[in-house]
């Protein structure tokens, strides 16, 4: 795995820096659908478990609710739209 300082700087300067997700409009493409795909499986999950009685099902709901809204804030920082939700997989 490279790390940081392994990565060639030929300007000597090494500042952080966010990701072109604009260079290959495939990348984005599969990069969004993917999020739109993890997003609606794990509303599933919170849907199933507020069905199940299960012990700690408020825990687990809460921490997949905070994956949602981080995974949904990722895309609306880089121009992704939030379709999650609104799309479902079909098998």
């Amino acid at each position: 795995m490279l790390k940081v300082t392994d990565l060639h700087d030929p300007t000597g300067t090494r500042q952080p820096h966010q990701p072109n997700l604009n260079r290959h409009e495939s990348v984005r493409e599969h990069l969004q659908e993917r999020l739109n795909r993890e997003v609606a499986d794990l509303e599933e999950r919170i849907e199933a478990l507020r069905r199940s009685r299960a012990p700690h099902t408020a825990i687990i709901i809460a921490t997949y609710e905070r994956m949602i809204d981080r995974k949904k804030g990722f895309m609306s920082t880089w121009g992704m739209g939030t379709q999650a939700g609104s799309q479902r997989r079909s098998n």
